[in-house]
């Protein structure tokens, strides 16, 4: 299918999606709508019919299906499946019962572990959520509360790692237009505030208990013991106890076997071993996907051999938790490929070129430059559900505005490039890590994407006022000062807001 160009029906694909989505929880039929809408978008415009739509839509499909993550997907829960029958889960859970015994200390060791795996964000969702859950759920933590903690840990630790997929794409888009890549990269750190102060808000709220908005509500239900989200995914696997017989290391040793072997896989992929590079340079030419089946494959190959010959659970038992795991990413698999599909749509009716033309063409003060690009990645980003597309597309815009109008705002603007498509991203219906953060914490996605949104909004909102003051002042200090003192404040005064209207409700 070539691209064509539809003006602003570009991106009201995405826009029905996530509105229909929103307003009726069920984010599968919302999103083939979507992918429906802008299919016969495309065939009105090329003069085709309905059965070429039909058609279309297909193709696109085919085009857009990462074979590689829905198979690591299901060997992930193949993996989670026999790790919970030998019993490593329930045991990790008592053990970690005893050693975490608060609220604060069970989301801070989430966070923790989310800022330890930088990776990749997909490892980073799926790893957090199968080793986390037993813990925060001793510790009264929702579900909903727990995918956030996942989302808020995932992409942006990644955005700020100098050694992570995330890092290599957005190296290699830098490089592309003339700058030093990764002196670019690393530059731009410190002025990625939306990740910052995602990272900061985490530990306040997972310290000082500062919730606010449907997020509030939940963890009050939680605590008074509702859990009426906990088990919106119904599988065989809520149901199971695991052998009594396991121990905290049957569920340790197959996660560090997975982590272990991901990241040589990634360098096996990248080709680092053939020699003649560095390591970034293995993790830069890395095939992520295929590295990750190859690092789950590894995992559940270690778990067969830590559990049979022990006799912890049997031949048969294990194939049917392949099996029973498996089963258990049907849904995250099908929204997943549902999200490719209205992307791949989004592409073919040139979206990301629609949006990127009212950058260039706008006429907007130069201080206001990184604010303004700030707003226009987040709108891409939550529209089209990712930020490497925006990165990809907004990037050599943003480098050739900038040094024809602005250089000195080159990378306060590329730092907001960044910044606004990790929040786009962060707070997407349809985006890849938030429909995988509500998988690996087992609550209702369309849960998770209303209690985040009003935490991510807040922070973007930081953010924004962040980057006007860059713009002015070109200083980090100031800059980060601002709005870090905007932040905490803000989430005083929600927090206190929500806790009367909780007492009056």
């Amino acid at each position: 299918m070539e691209p064509i160009n539809v003006g602003f029906l570009s991106i009201l694909p995405p826009i029905i999606a996530i509105s229909l989505a929103l307003i009726y929880k069920d984010v599968i039929s919302s999103l083939i709508i979507g992918i429906i809408a802008g299919a016969l978008i495309y065939a009105f415009h090329t003069g085709g019919n309905v059965v070429t739509a039909l058609d279309q839509t297909f193709t696109v499909m085919a085009s857009e299906f990462d074979v590689m993550m829905i198979i690591f997907l299901s060997i992930l829960g193949a993996l989670v499946a026999v790790i919970t029958l030998a019993g490593g889960s329930k045991a990790y859970g008592d053990w970690a019962s005893k050693k975490i015994k608060t609220k604060a200390g069970a989301q801070l060791s989430t966070s923790a572990l989310g800022a330890i795996i930088f990776i990749d964000d997909y490892f980073n969702c799926l790893t957090v959520g199968t080793v986390m859950r037993p813990v925060t759920e001793k510790n009264n933590v929702s579900r909903v509360k727990l995918a956030y903690l996942i989302d808020a840990t995932a992409a942006p630790v990644c955005i700020i790692a100098p050694v992570s997929s995330w890092a290599a794409s957005v190296i290699s888009y830098m490089s592309d237009t003339g700058l030093d890549g990764m002196s670019a990269f690393v530059s731009t750190i410190p002025y990625n505030l939306y990740a910052i102060l995602t990272l900061i808000m985490v530990v306040f709220l997972s310290v000082f208990n500062l919730d606010f908005g449907p997020m509030a509500r939940f963890e009050k239900q939680e605590v008074s013991g509702g859990k009426e989200n906990r088990y919106e995914i119904k599988d065989e696997l809520a149901m199971v106890e695991g052998s009594p017989r396991g121990r905290v290391y049957d569920l340790i040793i197959p996660i560090i076997a997975l982590i272990i072997f991901t990241i040589l896989a990634m360098l096996y992929t990248g080709g680092y071993f053939k020699g003649g590079m560095t390591l970034f340079d293995g993790f830069g030419n890395t095939n992520a996907s295929k590295s990750l089946v190859l690092g789950g494959f590894g995992a559940l190959i270690v778990a067969f051999l830590l559990f049979i010959p022990r006799k912890i659970i049997n031949f048969r038992i294990f194939m049917d938790g392949i099996a029973m795991g498996v089963k258990s990413m049907v849904p995250a698999c099908m929204i997943l490929t549902m999200a490719w599909a209205i992307k791949g749509i989004c592409t073919v009716l040139s979206a990301g070129p629609y949006v990127s033309g009212i950058v260039e063409s706008s006429n907007m003060p130069v201080a206001l430059i990184p604010a303004i690009i700030f707003i226009v990645a987040a709108l891409l980003s939550f529209s089209i559900g990712t930020s490497w597309g925006t990165f990809g597309i907004l990037i050599p815009i943003i480098v050739v505005v900038c040094q024809s109008v602005a250089p000195h705002l080159t990378i306060i603007s590329l730092s907001a490039t960044l910044a606004g498509s990790i929040f786009g991203d962060h707070c997407s219906p349809i985006s890849d890590t938030t429909i995988l953060s509500s998988t690996a914490a087992r609550c209702n996605h369309i849960d998770h994407v209303t209690t985040q949104m009003p935490y991510a909004m807040l922070v973007a909102a930081c953010s924004f006022a962040g980057f006007v003051v860059a713009g002015f002042t070109t200083n980090i200090f100031i800059t980060l000062g601002s709005s870090l003192i905007l932040l905490l404040a803000s989430l005083k005064i929600l927090h206190i807001r929500s806790e009367k209207q909780l007492k009056n409700a």
